[in-house]
C-alpha cells in the first residue's frame, strides 16, 4: 500500500510541475495564437496558427543581460501581438510600423517616416483601388489611406494591418502603450483553410463542438502544409 501511494505521488509531483512548467512558458516565453481576420493578408491568413515568442521583449535590470539574453526593444517591422486598447480582453496582431517620438504621415495609401517614405511594397497589400479623401468627413474611413502628420506618444507604438485596405488599427484608435504588448510573431506551426474567421464571442459548446468538427473531418484536405514552420516576417 506505502508503494502505491509513494508512486501516486511520484505522478501527482511530475503533473504538478509539468502544469508549472507550461504556466510559467506561456507566461514568459511562448504562446500560440490563431490568426481570427484578413487584416494581416497576404502573409498572414485567416486560420495560420502562429508561435508568438513573449520573452524578446522581456524587461532586462543590467546592461550584462541584455548582452547575453536574447531580448530587446520593439521595432519597426516587428509583428507584434497585443492587447487591444479598447478591450483588453482581445488580442490583436498587426505590424509595428512606428516607434516612440517618430512621426508618421499617410497620403494616398503612400506612409512616410520622419519625412521619408517607406518602401512597404514587399509586405502591403492593397486589395481596394479607391483613395478614399481625408477631406470626406462624412466617410467613417476616411483616415485609412491619407492621415496625419502624427507623433507617437512615447512608450506607445503605431501598428497597422498588412491589409492597408482591411484592417482596425492605429489610424482608427490611437497607438498601442507599451504593456499592452505580449509578444512578436515568429513562426506558423499549423495552418487551415478556414472559410470564416474567429467569432468575437463564444460560439457556446455545441458550436465549438461543430467547430471542432469540422477541423477533424477535413484536416488533411484543408490543411495548408506549404506554411507549416513558415518563418513569420
Amino acid at each position: 500500500m506505502d508503494a502505491e501511494k509513494s508512486i501516486l505521488r511520484e505522478y501527482l509531483e511530475a503533473l504538478l510541475i509539468a502544469i508549472i512548467f507550461a504556466t510559467f512558458a506561456r507566461t514568459y516565453v511562448v504562446q500560440a495564437f490563431k490568426i481570427p481576420s484578413g487584416s494581416m493578408e497576404k502573409n498572414l491568413l485567416i486560420g495560420d496558427h502562429i508561435l508568438v515568442n513573449k520573452f524578446i521583449y522581456g524587461p532586462t535590470a543590467t546592461g550584462l543581460e541584455r548582452a547575453l539574453l536574447p531580448v530587446r526593444d520593439v521595432r519597426r517591422g516587428d509583428i507584434v501581438v497585443f492587447k487591444f486598447p479598447q478591450d483588453p480582453t482581445r488580442d490583436f496582431i498587426k505590424r509595428c510600423m512606428a516607434l516612440p517620438g517618430d512621426t508618421i504621415q499617410s497620403e494616398d495609401k503612400v506612409i512616410s517616416i520622419n519625412g521619408e517614405r517607406v518602401h512597404d511594397e514587399g509586405f502591403t497589400y492593397h486589395s481596394d483601388p479607391e483613395i478614399v479623401s481625408r477631406r470626406d468627413y462624412f466617410q467613417p474611413n476616411r483616415v485609412r489611406d491619407s492621415f496625419g502628420p502624427q507623433v507617437v506618444p512615447d512608450g506607445q507604438y503605431f501598428c497597422m494591418g498588412d491589409n492597408r485596405d482591411n484592417s482596425n488599427d492605429s489610424r482608427f484608435w490611437g497607438p498601442v502603450p507599451r504593456p499592452n504588448v505580449k509578444g512578436r510573431a515568429f513562426m506558423i506551426y499549423w495552418s487551415f483553410d478556414s472559410e470564416e474567421g474567429e467569432p468575437l464571442e463564444w460560439p457556446g459548446v455545441g458550436g465549438k463542438l461543430r467547430q471542432l468538427s469540422r477541423v477533424a473531418l477535413n484536416f488533411f484536405t484543408r490543411t495548408r502544409w506549404e506554411r507549416t514552420f513558415h518563418v513569420v516576417r
